[in-house]
């Protein structure tokens, strides 16, 4: 994680050319994340997640024109709130929101529609009105954007076979969580795609838990 951490920012310093530079950086803020989240322990995530949103910005400013930076900060943010948890990570889970909906409105469907995906998943999970933004049915909206611009994709049909779960559509949601295993291969992202896969599968294992 240090490595990949000390090459972002050399990426970030480095004179290049603004589309090289903005892959490169796009690329170390995926590994850097895919590394936190499914290979640091989750007592580290919190601050590992605040140091690579730090690293974001950076990116963020470099880019301020495009979709992609913007799609990777909410996502980064979004993970540091879900990590640091309770009323104190409503300001952070907000940050993201916008974040996200910045890159929707430069490039709906940049990095296959990661923007709707990311933001579907936050509306279902934070809380409702009063105290947060919450709304399942914008998630499930945001979600089936998500699903329009990438079908197959891995993230999106996780996500509304998750959304389906907790609304108790079991059914649905296997559904969802079967066409989710069939996702090709990202081969530039095989550690993503192994947690996801596992979390898939944890997920149907519950289903059948309360199914049967």
């Amino acid at each position: 994680m240090r490595m990949l951490c000390i090459a972002l920012a050399l990426s970030v310093a480095a004179p290049a050319a603004l589309a090289a530079g903005l892959d490169e950086d796009v690329r170390a803020l995926q590994l850097a994340w895919d590394e936190v989240k499914y290979r640091r322990p989750a007592a580290e995530h919190e601050v590992a997640f605040e140091q690579l949103a730090g690293l974001a910005r950076q990116v963020r400013a470099r880019h301020p024109q495009r979709a992609e930076p913007e799609i990777w900060y909410g996502i980064i943010v979004a993970s540091q709130a879900g990590a640091k948890g309770g009323l104190g990570a409503l300001s952070l889970v907000k940050e993201a929101k916008r974040a996200l909906e910045r890159a929707i409105a430069i490039d709906p469907e940049a990095l296959d529609g990661s923007a709707y995906t990311s933001l579907g998943s936050l509306y279902y999970q934070v809380p409702g009105w009063p105290i947060g933004f919450g709304d399942d049915r914008k998630a499930r909206e945001l979600l089936q954007h998500a699903l329009i611009v990438n079908p197959d994709g891995i993230d999106p049909n996780y996500f509304l076979g998750d959304l389906l779960y907790r609304k108790g559509d079991y059914a649905g949601a296997r559904q969802a969580l079967q066409r989710a295993l069939k996702a090709p291969p990202r081969p530039a992202r095989p550690l993503a795609d192994e947690g996801r896969r596992g979390e898939i599968e944890s997920l149907l294992k519950e289903i059948r838990a309360k199914s049967s």
